[in-house]
């Protein structure tokens, strides 16, 4: 397969035993997937204290042991200089600094302090937040400590509204970042962005397309049991199937043709997000039937129709075709819902 120079970084999300790592790696290799790194979280921050936070430090045994048994290299996320410190004294070839972290220059100065003239790789993913300073920031301080293998991860942003990502790409971030490091790799983690494996070949793509060098991806060998992200895990074998599937080289050759994509991909994640909130819209109208036939509620509401056309049309366009387009919609989408309801 042609992977045209493109990094590629695959692994679990969390490291859970030894025969995890040992099986995901095994099947990489004998699938004959050029990865570029191995990674695997031995340190995972989890917003619940309950959750799943990966086997720790027993856990880089196991990656060396991965690393002689394959000849990969070895990645793994750092929060703290005493991680950073751990993976320099064991050989770990690059670490990576979570969205999480960014965040806190506080914590990225103590890792850029530890890791000051090493010879180790340092990816830094984008803040949780779509704060492109802070971002910036976060790679200064790594290279002002004479890094010279650094690599920004595209993870997407948390944004605190109803949608179909897990984390909300707003491409144009990445791209300006780009333009503010052009000398630095920048990898597109497609696992995060998607939340579930079904969007991760859109999401992959439209990262080429854009230029990224390279992708990030979480792969484990069982994904359904997986102890943290299960949905968004890539089976070896989905993860070839992906790969082969793949256009990694642009070609892109004009300014115009670079301006048409953006909003053709644009375009492409919006239809994406409709279409499934099309499909959550009408799970819920079922829920409503049943709650309405349990309580012999009429099925016809029309106060409440009345509401959602009014917020419809208040976001409209100021166009009489539009106009005309969003009540034609919503009538069908009215019409269907009642007879789902009827059924």
């Amino acid at each position: 397969m042609e992977l045209n120079n493109k990094i590629l970084i695959a692994g679990p999300c969390a490291a859970e035993s030894e025969s995890q790592l040992q099986t995901t790696a095994e099947q990489i290799h004998q699938l004959q997937i050029p990865i570029s790194y191995f990674r695997a979280g031995i340190w995972k921050p989890r917003s619940h204290p309950n959750d799943f936070s990966g086997a720790g430090i027993e856990a880089i045994d196991w990656l060396k042991k991965i690393k002689r048994d394959y000849n990969y290299k070895i990645c793994v996320e750092v929060a703290r200089g005493d991680q950073v410190q751990l993976c320099i004294d064991n050989q770990i070839d690059a670490i990576w600094i979570g969205a999480r972290t960014t965040v806190n220059p506080f914590l990225v100065q103590e890792i850029a302090d530890r890791v000051k003239d090493q010879p180790i790789d340092i990816f830094v993913k984008n803040p949780i937040t779509p704060e492109l300073k802070t971002w910036i920031g976060a790679i200064e301080r790594i290279k002002a400590a004479g890094i010279h293998k650094i690599m920004a991860v595209h993870r997407g942003f948390s944004i605190d509204k109803e949608q179909v990502f897990r984390n909300n790409p707003m491409w144009e971030i990445p791209i300006i970042l780009k333009s503010h490091f052009p000398e630095i790799p920048l990898l597109c983690d497609a696992s995060h962005i998607s939340g579930t494996i079904n969007y991760i070949p859109e999401i992959s793509q439209i990262a080429l397309d854009y230029g990224f060098d390279g992708l990030m991806l979480e792969v484990h060998h069982d994904p359904k049991h997986a102890l943290s992200d299960a949905s968004q895990q890539l089976t070896p074998v989905q993860f070839l199937h992906l790969i082969e599937s793949l256009n990694f080289k642009s070609s892109i050759s004009t300014s115009t043709e670079m301006e048409l994509l953006k909003h053709r991909n644009m375009i492409a994640l919006i239809d994406t997000q409709i279409s499934e909130l099309l499909r959550k819209r009408m799970e819920i109208v079922d829920e409503i039937a049943k709650i309405k036939q349990s309580n012999n509620i009429a099925l016809l509401q029309p106060e409440q129709w009345k509401s959602v056309v009014t917020k419809y049309c208040a976001n409209a366009l100021p166009d009489p075709e539009f106009q005309d387009f969003i009540v034609n919609f919503l009538d069908l989408l009215h019409q269907a819902s009642l007879k789902r309801q009827k059924k």
